[in-house]
């Protein structure tokens, strides 16, 4: 079974893959959960100094995958990401494409991930240019 991961866990793989700054993103997602617990836990009494957790990601027995396919579905409780390879994306007609991952979470590390996702293509987009989905403008024809 795959290892649960933390909306945490997102941003240090991001700091694992080169990408500057996400460290401090990390600490401010686990800065924002705790403060969130703790607000929920005493129910408006006496204010308490935050606690900054302190979250260490061991990524040693982690399987890496490639994906150029994303199937979203969502329950009342959780979202669902279906990930897979379509071996051949520009070709007509039929296609199955196998799912080698789904990803569960609830709704909140979902709108966490988006924001770290956002701000990881927002700097991303202003190094090396905006990043084009239509598949029609990127791919120049053969001939």
């Amino acid at each position: 079974m795959a290892k649960k991961k933390t909306d945490a866990d997102t941003a240090a793989n991001e700091a694992a893959a080169g990408d500057a700054g996400t460290e401090e993103q990390t600490e401010e997602v686990a800065a924002e959960a705790t403060a969130t617990a703790e607000d929920a836990g005493d129910g408006g009494g006496a204010a308490t100094d935050p606690v900054q957790q302190r979250i260490t990601v061991d990524d040693s027995g982690v399987d890496a995958c490639y994906t150029n396919f994303c199937r979203v579905s969502s329950t009342p409780e959780e979202l669902i990401l279906d990930m897979g390879l379509n071996p051949t994306p520009f070709a007509n007609g039929d296609i199955t494409v196998p799912v080698s991952q789904r990803i569960i979470m609830n709704h909140i590390t979902a709108k966490r991930l988006l924001g770290l996702l956002s701000a990881t293509l927002q700097r991303h987009e202003q190094a090396f240019g905006v990043v084009e989905t239509d598949v029609r403008r990127r791919v120049r024809p053969q001939g």
